[in-house]
C-alpha cells in the first residue's frame, strides 16, 4: 500500500526506496542469485545444506562442515597432487640462437648420428635431423633428447603451434 501524502512516483512499494534517487539503487556490479536447480559452483558460507562440486572429480555433494572434497579419495589425492615434485624443465634454446650445432642428425643410408652436421661422413649423404641433443658422457656419442625422455610424461606446452 502507498502512503497517501506521498506521491505514487516518488517511492516504490517493494523495495521502500525512492525511485529517482542514486545513491539508493543497488550497485550496477551486484551478484545475481543464480536460476533455482542450477549448481552451486563454490563453497557456501555456513551452509551445510547446498550442493557443492568437487573440484577434483567435479561430482555434486552436500558438504559437511568446511568438506571441500566429495571424499576421501579426492582429498588425497588433491593433497598428493599439490605436494608432488615439480616436473623437470627441458631448456630449449632461445629465438634467434643457431640451433644447428646442437642438433643430433641421423644418416638414413649407413645410420651413423652426428652432431651439428648435415652430411654424413662416412657415405657423404645428407641426413636427416632426429632433434635437439649433445654428446653422451659416457660414450660421447650423439644422443638426441626425444631419446632420452619418454615424450608421453612430458605436458603439452602452453601456446604450441602458435608462432
Amino acid at each position: 500500500m502507498r502512503a497517501r501524502n506521498i506521491p505514487p512516483n516518488e517511492v516504490d512499494t517493494v523495495t521502500r526506496r525512492k525511485r529517482d534517487d542514486p545513491r539508493q539503487a543497488p550497485a550496477s556490479g551486484a551478484t545475481s542469485i543464480p536460476p533455482a536447480g542450477a549448481p552451486y559452483r563454490g563453497v557456501p558460507s555456513r551452509d551445510d545444506a547446498a550442493t557443492v562440486l568437487c573440484p577434483l572429480c567435479h561430482n555434486a555433494f552436500s558438504a559437511a562442515g568446511r568438506a571441500l572434497y566429495c571424499s576421501d579419495a579426492c582429498r588425497k589425492t588433491a593433497w598428493r597432487r599439490r605436494h608432488q615434485a615439480p616436473p623437470s624443465v627441458i631448456v630449449v634454446p632461445a629465438r634467434g640462437r643457431p640451433r644447428r650445432p646442437i642438433t643430433v642428425y641421423e644418416c638414413a643410408g649407413c645410420g651413423t648420428r652426428a652432431l651439428g652436421q648435415q652430411r654424413c661422413d662416412t657415405c657423404g649423404a645428407f641426413s636427416t635431423r632426429v632433434g635437439l641433443g649433445g654428446l653422451c658422457p659416457h660414450c660421447d656419442e650423439p644422443v638426441a633428447i626425444d631419446d632420452l625422455v619418454d615424450q608421453t610424461m612430458i605436458p603439452p606446452a602452453i601456446g604450441a603451434g602458435r608462432r
